[in-house]
């Protein structure tokens, strides 16, 4: 169940301290959590796409290690008015310049510039009424300030195995610092 990988055993651990509760039952639950929402970003992606989103089949229990270390950029955002950003690997995170923890509480519409989100809102919407949209460029602001364009990005409607809207993803592997 638990990985070896230290940066994803520390992903976890914060992940888990900031649901509030500090025992091993509640992170082997958080991990469930966190492996069945990965497993649910590869599904949908394959559904709505017709492509994988990972080059190898992996089984559920290594599907979120897998996408964590993925040599692209992964995001993911819920269903709130105002959706919060609930997923993010280890890329989205450096290129962000953000904690789990911080992350995972931060409005999706932020990680534009004010200038940027009507743009953004267009394409959210085109890819939750088509189910998604390739090859996306636009800037984007990390944390600390610093502006980057992304590229040839795709978003996507996440959807359940039962085919539920349940947010959105946006996957690039294509980014520059401006």
């Amino acid at each position: 169940m638990f990985s070896k990988h230290k940066d994803f055993i520390f992903l976890s651990l914060d992940f888990e301290l900031r649901e509030g509760s500090y025992g091993l039952l509640n992170l082997e639950e958080n991990m469930r959590q966190l492996e069945a929402h990965s497993k649910m970003l590869i599904e949908s992606y394959k559904r709505v796409t017709g492509n994988s989103l990972l080059e190898v089949q992996v089984n559920t229990s290594m599907c979120a290690e897998a996408l964590f270390n993925a040599q692209f950029v992964l995001l993911s955002h819920g269903t709130e008015l105002d959706p919060v950003l609930n997923y993010g690997n280890r890329l989205a995170l450096e290129l962000w310049e953000m904690d789990w923890s911080t992350f995972t509480s931060t409005p999706s519409r932020l990680t534009a510039e004010p200038m940027e989100r009507g743009q953004r809102e267009k394409l959210l919407e085109n890819a939750r009424t088509q189910g998604f949209s390739a090859d996306y460029t636009g800037v984007r602001i990390s944390r600390s300030g610093r502006r980057f364009e992304i590229r040839n990005a795709i978003i996507w409607s996440v959807l359940d195995s039962y085919g539920r809207y349940q947010g959105q993803a946006a996957v690039f592997s294509e980014w520059n610092p401006l």
